[in-house]
């Protein structure tokens, strides 16, 4: 518990140095970082379940994925549209040509399969958390607050989860996939997820975007919460397929860069479309 503390402390450390005082590119960059060393894990628990995906190769597209769209957007000065979705074709053709040559006939389908799945499952959806910087209109210090407040109410769904279920937990959610976790922890990590955001778009609301009010704030919290929760079980679900408690020991007391960003997965863009409709 020390170390995952410790652990945590010295990211979010990282994260006001790199967001708030850097600035957005550093934020982006530090997420490509977070998002490359994901990718490359899930990647080896594919492996580990005896998949063959082309490991270097997807992981690199993916850190493509990530800032290719930011640059590309600053050097047009617009946003630049189907970026992401020309990588994952040009992914699929580079994946297709090397299958030929370096596969059997057996595993061919299965590699194409694996790889994209990691780039897309990934990079892709991270990536959305890069462009909610560049929702509120020439604003990017409030596009970052955007992200922050997502991280914020993510994460702390998972550490609410844990100091509630260890308190009160007394029904497993999903004994086979995650035995820990409990329904009552999973109710406490919501409430924790809405108080905070509340809490941060209410004390910081000078630094959001217009249209995210502490109303918006609180309400929102909820559905982040609960696609947070679903997030995680799925890499849980992963990790047990695999047969891997964590998904690395990059991080003491947390484990790898996949365990890391679990929550954020599939809150990323769940959160970028309710902004979208806000807007």
């Amino acid at each position: 518990m020390r170390k995952r503390i410790f652990s945590t402390l010295i990211l979010w450390l990282v994260v006001v140095v790199c967001f708030f005082i850097i600035g957005p590119d550093a934020a982006v960059w530090l997420l490509a970082v977070l998002s490359v060393g994901s990718q490359y894990e899930f990647y080896g628990l594919l492996e580990k379940m005896g998949r063959r995906p082309f490991k270097n190769f997807g992981t690199f597209l993916g850190l493509v994925m990530i800032i290719g769209p930011y640059y590309a957007n600053k050097i047009a000065g617009d946003h630049v549209e189907g970026i992401q979705s020309g990588l994952i074709a040009v992914t699929i053709v580079a994946c297709c040509l090397r299958i030929l040559r370096e596969r059997e006939l057996d595993e061919r389908i299965e590699s194409l399969g694996s790889t994209l799945l990691g780039l897309i499952y990934i990079p892709f959806m991270l990536n959305f958390l890069v462009r909610m910087i560049e929702l509120p209109p020439d604003e990017p210090k409030k596009g970052l607050m955007l992200v922050v407040w997502l991280i914020v109410t993510a994460k702390f769904t998972d550490v609410g989860a844990l100091l509630f279920g260890k308190a009160f937990g007394r029904h497993p959610m999903s004994p086979r996939t995650s035995p820990k976790k409990t329904w009552e922890g999973a109710v406490g990590g919501c409430l924790v997820s809405i108080g905070l955001g509340f809490a941060l778009t209410y004390f910081a609301k000078d630094y959001f975007p217009a249209f995210f009010t502490p109303l918006w704030g609180t309400v929102l919290a909820l559905p982040i919460a609960i696609i947070a929760i679903i997030s995680d079980l799925v890499e849980s679900m992963v990790k047990r397929m695999a047969e891997q408690k964590d998904s690395g020991s990059t991080i003491p007391g947390i484990g790898g860069a996949f365990d890391l960003t679990d929550s954020l997965i599939l809150s990323a863009p769940t959160g970028y479309l309710l902004f979208e409709l806000l807007i």
